[in-house]
């Protein structure tokens, strides 16, 4: 479970552009639950998607991960938390372009203090679930934007994940392809993953369990 009280963040702070992205947000999310963060540009959706996949810190209130205070941890202990227990999708895919789709897709595997054997027996898994498997060692530059959203959604998963994040995962997509993305994620979540999407678009809300309105910082509903 995910629960954040009080949540605070100010970008610049003691700084003359100093701005309050997020002032007393509370907000707790069950396992296995699908959720939309909705709100307009500015409102800090996305940066409540980065505090809570520990992206980034947070000036004042708690945030818990399964019971788990995350605050003031190092830089080392966030990305071994991201690396275990959380996937995240972006907008831009974030690949590597000169990488293939299975080298892409190992990083996570390459990172992680766990040492495993099976990487690409791993790896290959998370594409047949992206329906990606066929193209494992083709080069990310040729892919369509579809294609590559697949691949960033399996590097999400390869570590097997509690919870994944994306960040207005869409965006970059025609309506085809967008609502085969929202698929993916509605499929993963119902193998139990909890999923979290920042979306300006109402038909991926739509898809969502619940809808989580942000508006100058704080939530709305």
């Amino acid at each position: 479970m995910l629960k954040l009280e009080n949540i605070k963040k100010v970008y610049n702070a003691g700084k003359v552009n100093e701005f309050t992205a997020l002032e007393g947000v509370n907000l707790e999310v069950e396992d296995g639950e699908m959720i939309a963060l909705i709100g307009k540009s500015g409102a800090g959706k996305s940066t409540l998607l980065h505090v809570m996949a520990c992206i980034d810190s947070y000036e004042d209130g708690r945030y818990f991960i399964d019971d788990t205070l995350i605050k003031d941890f190092s830089e080392k202990k966030l990305a071994e938390i991201r690396n275990k227990k959380i996937g995240i999708v972006m907008q831009d895919f974030a690949l590597i372009e000169d990488f293939s789709v299975i080298e892409n897709v190992l990083l996570p595997l390459n990172l992680s203090l766990e040492k495993k054997n099976n990487k690409k027996e791993l790896a290959k898994e998370a594409l047949k679930k992206v329906d990606m498997h066929s193209m494992l060692n083709k080069p990310v530059k040729f892919l369509s934007g579809g294609q590559k959203q697949r691949v960033a959604i399996a590097r999400a998963i390869v570590n097997d994940p509690s919870v994944i994040f994306a960040d207005e995962p869409t965006g970059a997509l025609d309506t085809e392809n967008s609502a085969e993305i929202i698929k993916l994620f509605s499929m993963l979540n119902e193998l139990g993953k909890t999923i979290i999407i920042v979306t300006h678009d109402p038909e991926v809300a739509k898809s969502c369990k619940r809808i989580v309105e942000v508006s100058d910082g704080k939530i709305n509903s």
